[in-house]
């Protein structure tokens, strides 16, 4: 019988967090990308995570013929803001200090290692031209290394995570850590399906 590889459960310390803020060591990992600015609940960002989506179901439909499947991997996202535009502020405030229009984001999905960089190139121009989805021609292949972070599951609407934000920024204060990347969330839940109060996300900020 074939195998389906999921990284869900290959890579547990990747896709798993407590409610209480921890240090994890994460080693480099592959994705494909999509990056943009703007409102979350907008057009563009859910033509985005389209895009994004297309492209990895397809590769993981090639990947199946050929005997190798694999389970596509959860949503992830990292977001930043222009720190020249916006003064320094402290972490938790940053979700409703800098207007939504404002924040920048890098859209992910997780990669096997055996997916290549040349299935991805053909992977997003038959999304283009077979699925009629022009931003998929934006989604790339992306590499990341965030070493340490401090992390911790927030369970809630988005509009709280503040709250979750602040414990972290108490625990890296208590550790003396400096944020070292991007703010990264990861959603384990479907946040088209489920309701808002039972949403499970993944929040980690990489540190030094």
């Amino acid at each position: 019988m074939m195998q389906k590889l999921d990284l869900t459960k290959t890579d547990k310390t990747y896709y798993s967090a407590k409610s209480v803020p921890q240090l994890v060591n994460l080693q480099p990992a592959r994705y494909i990308s999509i990056q943009g600015k703007g409102d979350p609940d907008g057009l563009a960002f859910g033509t985005n995570v389209q895009a994004l989506y297309a492209t990895a179901y397809l590769l993981k439909f090639v990947h199946k013929a050929n005997g190798n499947d694999f389970t596509v991997p959860k949503l992830e996202g990292l977001w930043w803001y222009d720190k020249e535009l916006q003064p320094l502020m402290e972490l938790a405030n940053t979700p409703v200090a800098i207007p939504r229009e404002q924040w920048h984001y890098r859209l992910l999905i997780r990669l096997p290692d055996f997916v290549t960089t040349d299935e991805i190139l053909t992977a997003t121009a038959k999304v283009v031209s077979e699925k009629q989805l022009s931003q998929a021609q934006n989604v790339k292949y992306f590499e990341l290394h965030e070493g340490k972070c401090i992390q911790i599951m927030h369970t809630g609407p988005f509009s709280e995570e503040p709250r979750t934000l602040a414990i972290i920024a108490s625990f890296a204060k208590q550790h003396q850590l400096e944020q070292n990347g991007y703010h990264h969330e990861i959603y384990l839940s479907d946040f088209r399906k489920t309701p808002s109060e039972k949403l499970r996300t993944i929040l980690r900020e990489p540190v030094k």
